[in-house]
């Protein structure tokens, strides 16, 4: 077990997580995704885990219709093709008009100028909450590579992730080293990410919450799982089992007070 260190009191966020887990399992939330091919499966059975009820049409004639019956959106731009863009054009406005939060993940926007461009436009149209790793963040935020002046100037939570993940809305910090260098060793397992936390802004009334909650879900189950898996193939399935059975004891018991 290693070390988490916040301005958001660690003892709060463990109970926060506890509370949304169970309420996402009782209320079972449609959410709906859009993502790479290659993130589906994961993102799926992750969701599916934890109780939340997954959608992941691409399709633009329909994607507006998904997300009218979902309670939450995530956007992943990995692997980004024409007709997900287009979907994405479709989806975000949907949302925004229903009043669905809906979550960012630019995956790779460094490795392309299209998808920055796409990404900064997206960042304008208020996700409640970006999700991306730091090289991810320096290209989006320019000079002022800082994740709490990236909230700030688009009043949105980031959730930063890396060795130390950093969830900051810009005026409230938690900062959590858990999990497993497995995570790193299964495709998509970011994506997933994302997807979960999509989950819990579904039954959150607080983004910020919500991406708290996600993160110390996903890394508590990641190093509960690292602990039985002999590789990235058994521990896969062991992830998905513990974001299954994850107790509100499991997560205070990994959390350091």
């Amino acid at each position: 077990m290693r070390s988490a260190s916040e301005d958001f009191p660690s003892e709060q966020a463990t109970a926060i997580a506890g509370t949304l887990l169970a309420r996402l399992r009782r209320e079972r939330p449609p959410v709906h995704v859009l993502t790479s091919p290659v993130a589906m499966p994961l993102s799926a059975n992750v969701l599916l885990a934890v109780g939340a009820e997954p959608s992941m049409t691409s399709r633009p004639e329909v994607v507006a219709e998904f997300v009218a019956a979902a309670r939450a959106l995530v956007v992943n731009l990995g692997m980004l093709d024409a007709d997900r863009e287009a979907a994405i054009e479709r989806a975000v406005p949907a949302a925004l008009e229903r009043g669905c939060p809906w979550l960012l993940d630019p995956v790779k926007v460094e490795k392309a100028a299209h998808r920055r461009r796409f990404a900064l436009d997206l960042l304008h149209r208020r996700p409640a909450v970006l999700r991306a790793n730091h090289p991810e963040i320096a290209c989006l935020a320019g000079a002022d590579q800082e994740p709490a002046a990236l909230a700030r100037a688009f009043s949105t939570v980031v959730l930063a992730t890396g060795t130390v993940d950093r969830i900051t809305d810009g005026s409230r910090t938690f900062r959590v080293n858990l999990g497993s260098p497995l995570m790193e060793r299964v495709t998509a397992a970011g994506c997933a990410l994302s997807a979960l936390t999509g989950a819990f802004l579904a039954v959150a009334a607080d983004a910020f919450e919500a991406a708290v909650g996600a993160i110390l879900v996903f890394d508590v189950a990641g190093e509960l799982a690292a602990a039985e898996a002999r590789g990235p193939g058994s521990f896969t399935p062991a992830l998905l089992d513990w974001l299954f059975r994850l107790s509100p004891e499991d997560i205070a018991k990994r959390v350091p007070r």
